[in-house]
């Protein structure tokens, strides 16, 4: 599980890469949605990195949209850290809003337990998938003296009003604001059916919501209340990162109104807030974004059950973070087939060659490419190609040239994630460990003989070799791109 560490604790300890001292002749580029373009990444501190990642609101179990975020920052945090930086990485939980409320209400259950146990599925599917856990993991309902600070100030300065028991945050006496989304204030309307009592403009958002019966409250100044989404993040950010920090990440549908607000409510605080905005892609689903409310969400807690986690890793988080995935089995199936031919390679090189360890550099080709705004695709691309000549070598019989390939291709997903010999990998308890590349061509050459039986219309024997496997305990799915198997239970 995730556990809050102090602030600017190095997390990836990963000896065997990353080495090397920070190369200042390196520059890692990436795309900064406040700039419109590509930037060079230069840190406020020379070697050390700061993130604010906006995190989950618990009020249900995630779906792979929502660990696709933690994966693509993940993945970046370990790319700052080979180049030689130390990273912090805060990731935050929002534990009570309306919709945590509204769940409550229905299930009759105390909004806390509701909250604190989606925040330990998302924990567990962060984990489970291989992330890094945060520097910091901060609860919102942990920080409303931090949130009362901030309101305060605000207030004091004139960006801030309070009515009838809620406090507004004033978007016209912030000039900067619209500048991330790049809209225009007058183009703005009220939500449909929003009524926020004693706003003076409904353009003004709530950074705290006066208490209503029956509903989680803290006491404030001006009375009881709970926070509003947008404040909690600058007031946790102001208190883990400082006035000013490096990165600030999360969905391209944060942008506005969320990231947009954040910027007002800190910047007129008098923090210099984020130097970066770095925005991920959607996961969707027949082209619309994966999402509870609308019902098309996959957990990901049912589809560990059907693919291994490395390789539901290897496909959330190989794609460019900018991009779109469409979620479709025939897409993962992909995903699974391409990492097989890697563990193959790895496992055969091993075989041949003995032990190999990951090298301290990896190819100067990867390197390039993930120093082009994390070319996650093109970095890809390298290991394949450096899979090809090492099964190349393998079979002239150079066992030299096959290990040396298989200890690039390993340092390459150890950057990744993704090195299947690694220990925490190795010990997938749920899946067979470093048997599983074994076990799996075993169990898909029983498949293929099935399938040699049916398409002879030898039914009995098809129907035996199926029976043979459930009784080892596996599950065989038949689906239009062939046959899948699980363990049972």
């Amino acid at each position: 599980m995730w556990r809050q560490l102090p602030c600017g604790a190095a997390q990836f300890t990963d000896s065997r890469v990353g080495r090397g001292q920070y190369d200042r002749a390196v520059t890692l580029r990436l795309y900064d949605t406040g700039a419109r373009r590509i930037r060079d990444f230069v840190p406020l501190v020379p070697g050390r990195v700061s993130i604010y990642l906006c995190g989950a609101t618990v009020q249900a179990a995630p779906h792979i949209g929502h660990i696709r975020s933690g994966l693509n920052f993940d993945i970046l945090r370990r790319w700052l850290t080979y180049r030689g930086n130390q990273v912090t990485l805060v990731h935050n939980v929002t534990d009570v809003d309306d919709k945590i409320i509204a769940r409550s209400a229905a299930e009759q259950r105390p909004w806390w337990a509701i909250g604190y146990e989606n925040e330990r599925a998302f924990a567990t599917g962060y984990e489970v998938l291989g992330c890094l856990p945060p520097s910091n993991a901060p609860r919102a309902t942990a920080h409303v003296p931090e949130m009362v600070d901030m309101m305060r100030g605000l207030i004091e300065r004139g960006h801030a009003y309070v009515a009838e028991g809620n406090v507004y945050f004033d978007v016209r006496s912030f000039p900067g604001y619209l500048e991330l989304s790049r809209q225009e204030l007058d183009d703005l309307r009220a939500a449909e059916g929003e009524v926020e009592a004693g706003k003076r403009d409904h353009r003004d958002f709530a950074m705290w919501k006066a208490a209503r019966p029956g509903e989680p409250s803290w006491e404030t100044p001006w009375g009881r209340g709970r926070p509003g989404w947008h404040l909690e993040c600058s007031a946790m950010a102001h208190k883990y990162l400082g006035r000013a920090f490096d990165i600030h990440g999360g969905g391209t549908e944060l942008v506005f109104p969320h990231h947009e607000n954040e910027i007002a409510q800190s910047k007129a605080y008098g923090d210099d807030f984020a130097n970066y905005w770095v925005h991920h892609g959607w996961v969707t689903m027949s082209g619309e974004k994966m999402s509870k409310s609308l019902g098309n969400s996959v957990l990901v807690s049912d589809m560990v059950q059907r693919w291994r986690p490395i390789v539901l890793r290897y496909y959330l988080g190989t794609p460019h973070y900018r991009s779109t995935i469409e979620y479709g089995g025939q897409a993962l199936a992909e995903a699974e087939a391409a990492f097989s031919r890697i563990e193959g390679f790895l496992q055969r090189a091993a075989d041949k060659a003995g032990p190999v360890e990951p090298v301290t550099e990896v190819p100067p080709a990867f390197a390039e490419a993930m120093d082009d705004d994390l070319g996650v695709p093109q970095a890809l691309a390298v290991v394949h190609t450096t899979v090809r000549q090492g099964n190349s070598a393998l079979t002239a019989g150079d066992k030299e040239a096959a290990a040396a390939r298989a200890s690039e291709v390993r340092a390459m997903l150890a950057v990744l994630g993704l090195d299947p010999l690694d220990p925490r990998w190795a010990l997938e308890e749920d899946r067979g460990g470093d048997m599983y590349p074994v076990v799996d061509s075993l169990v898909r050459l029983a498949l293929e003989q099935r399938q040699a039986a049916r398409a002879r219309k030898d039914y009995a024997t098809a129907d035996a070799i199926r029976d043979q496997l459930l009784q080892a305990g596996l599950e065989i799915e038949d689906t239009p791109t062939g046959s899948r198997w699980t363990r049972r239970g």
